[in-house]
């Protein structure tokens, strides 16, 4: 017996060594040069960046490799550490290096190294899985058409996208969360960590509890910021879970004196929405980098998914019922602003999307319990068909589909040792906070953090990023739990003056074109010079005619307003993006009204002292001086009419 005990030992010694080497020869780490080659703020920080080569299909290991790009953000502690926090983006298909920005910044850093990966099939990995597909989603939404006919179009481009991947001989099965988690298990190796703590958000989330389930060893802690508690009610469920947040919008704001005295009956208003859309959709102007054809049409679902959208961030959530309004009252400019936040929704790898979510995802969600589900709701009229139409799709992609996927087996999950904590967001529309609940009882050692007044990934905020760091860097630690608990309520916002050209200004600035810019800070300059030259030369007395004078003090006091008006009008757009960047989108709120009626000033004071030098023209000295003042002037009233401040 003790013999047959030693062989089954070396048997199980020689399994293991094997398994290692046979790893070795499949993974490998290769380092490379900055994912973002022209950016002087990344050269200056330590980062590691590399691909991790690994099967294409892991089934099928000596087969062709791939590359998954890989961004070692080093800790910026003075002394070593081995600590690292692998961050899993969700989507599926979102890539996880694009926001580098965030993490060089993140409080993880000070006693972390943060391990950042696009997944396979995603970003900077290769190869990519129909990076444009999002694009031609943008141009079917635009368009005024029925439900069927969306699902239609949406499917024959997913499945030009599917063909396009096959004739350039992708393997298709070899992209799902269980692939992805054997690449998360050989980077930990391939970079030398021993054990790492796992950080997952959205998808990302259910990504994160394959990987755990398969390589529990492999995990110090485990953070899920939104999480899927079941991969087979993830679709199910989405009309609840959707009416769910948005009946606490509704509800928050009847309790709210302001908010229900400016959006009264906003439940009713929601739903009148929906049926006026169906009637009679709303055409906006957008630009041509976003859509080519230059035109969006809102439909009834495009405005289900708009406010569902909304939904997601703290900061939208207080413009939802601004927003409801705005399409109430058909406000095309300001709608047209929207547009570019649609197209940022799209810009996920759809081709990875589809590959994880018809293979592992829908084919578990029973479209008759979504219909049920919709069905409890007749006044929404449909549901989501953003997210319904993934049945169809997945139906046709789908078709002669030769290999099955294992699902995750949660009972797994239950007896893993590690301190996992599961944050959720009070009004997050897709991942409601009782997946929270049930995810953190899947675990051992699991517990659950509900975030008062956020929506989908609250770790995504100053707080969150707070909360983020203590946790692994104290996890059996509980001071941290109560960190959200502080945060301040929802404020809705009210009293807003509904213009157009706060965020046509907004976006000219956050460009920087300064070849288009350059004008305008020219006639700045000029008129900066002339007020100070002559106010100067007007207390010296050096003009005796009183046209000369009453022209230079009537140019003096128009510049004068026209750049304390833009000074101001830049102060307050800074200060509103302190505090909802999204109220931009509209306009700007009553406060600044003065701001309005300062450029007002500016411009008919331009036109009467326009009127004033063309009429004393031969009398005045020095004219082509005053001309060029006023010709600035001019300039900067265009500016203002061209962005439609005025």
């Amino acid at each position: 017996m003790r013999f047959n005990n030693k062989i089954r030992k070396v048997l199980t010694v020689v399994s293991i060594l094997s398994f290692c080497i046979m790893s070795a020869q499949n993974a490998s780490f290769e380092k490379t040069q900055s994912f973002f080659p022209n950016s002087d703020v990344l050269a200056k920080e330590n980062i590691v960046w590399g691909y991790l080569n690994v099967p294409e299909n892991w089934d099928h290991p000596k087969g062709k490799k791939i590359k998954v790009a890989v961004s070692v953000v080093k800790s910026t502690s003075k002394k070593a550490t081995r600590n690292a926090v692998v961050f899993i983006q969700g989507g599926p298909g979102a890539a996880g290096i694009q926001n580098m920005g965030y993490w060089i910044r993140h409080p993880l850093r000070k006693k972390n190294d943060i391990v950042l990966l696009d997944i396979r099939g995603t970003g900077f990995s290769e190869p990519r899985l129909c990076p444009d597909l999002g694009k031609e989603f943008m141009k079917i939404l635009a368009k005024n058409q029925s439900e069927e006919d969306d699902e239609k179009q949406k499917s024959i481009a997913a499945l030009s996208c599917k063909q396009d991947i096959l004739n350039k001989n992708i393997d298709v099965s070899g992209y799902h969360s269980f692939a992805v988690s054997k690449d998360l298990h050989e980077l930990k190796k391939q970079l030398g960590y021993r054990i790492w703590n796992v950080y997952g958000v959205s998808y990302g989330t259910h990504m994160a509890q394959v990987y755990v389930s398969e390589y529990p060893d492999d995990i110090k802690a485990l953070l899920l910021d939104s999480s899927i508690s079941n991969i087979a009610t993830y679709y199910t469920k989405n009309t609840s879970n959707y009416i769910s947040s948005l009946s606490k919008v509704f509800e928050k704001c009847l309790s709210n004196n302001d908010c229900n005295k400016e959006y009264p009956n906003l439940e009713n208003v929601y739903y009148k929405v929906i049926e006026d859309l169906e009637r009679e959709p709303i055409t906006v102007s957008v630009d041509k980098k976003v859509i080519d054809s230059e035109e969006f049409t809102y439909n009834a679902e495009d405005f289900k998914i708009a406010i569902q959208q909304a939904l997601y961030h703290k900061k939208l959530i207080e413009i939802v019922p601004l927003l409801i309004y705005q399409f109430r009252d058909r406000n095309k400019k300001a709608l047209g602003n929207l547009v570019q936040a649609f197209s940022s929704l799209l810009n996920m790898d759809y081709g990875m999307y589809y590959c994880v979510s018809c293979n592992e995802t829908l084919p578990m969600n029973n479209i008759s319990e979504y219909k049920q589900d919709v069905m409890k709701y007749k006044k929404i009229r449909g549901g989501v068909s953003f997210y319904k139409s993934d049945y169809k799709v997945c139906e046709k992609w789908n078709l002669n589909r030769k290999d099955t996927l294992t699902s995750l087996d949660y009972s797994k999950l239950e007896n893993l040792s590690f301190p996992v904590l599961v944050l959720s967001g009070e009004y997050d529309p897709i991942t409601p906070a009782e997946n929270a609940e049930k995810t953190a009882k899947s675990f051992y050692n699991g517990h659950s953090i509900m975030a008062p007044s956020y929506g989908h990934a609250p770790s995504f905020t100053k707080i969150g990023a707070k909360f983020t760091a203590a946790f692994f860097n104290h996890p059996y630690q509980e001071s941290r739990l109560d960190m959200f608990d502080n945060q301040k309520e929802l404020s809705f916002v009210s009293g807003v003056t509904i213009n157009s050209g706060i965020s046509s200004i907004g976006n000219s600035l956050s460009e920087l074109n300064l070849i288009f810019l350059s004008p305008l800070m020219i006639a700045l300059m000029v008129m900066i010079a002339f007020i100070f030259t002559y106010i100067v030369k007007l207390v010296r007395k050096k003009y005796s005619a009183t046209q000369d004078k009453i022209i230079r003090i009537s140019s003096a006091i128009t510049s004068i307003i026209g750049i304390t008006g833009l000074v101001i009008l830049l102060l307050a757009l800074i200060k509103v993006a302190g505090q909802n960047y999204f109220v931009l989108a509209f306009g700007l709120p009553d406060d600044f009204n003065y701001v309005f009626n300062l450029l007002l000033i500016f411009g008919i004071l331009l036109v009467i002292t326009l009127l004033y030098f063309i009429l004393q023209l031969k009398k005045i000295n020095n004219r082509s001086i005053v001309f060029s003042v006023l010709f600035s002037n001019l300039l900067l009233i265009t500016y203002l009419f061209y962005w439609g401040i005025l």
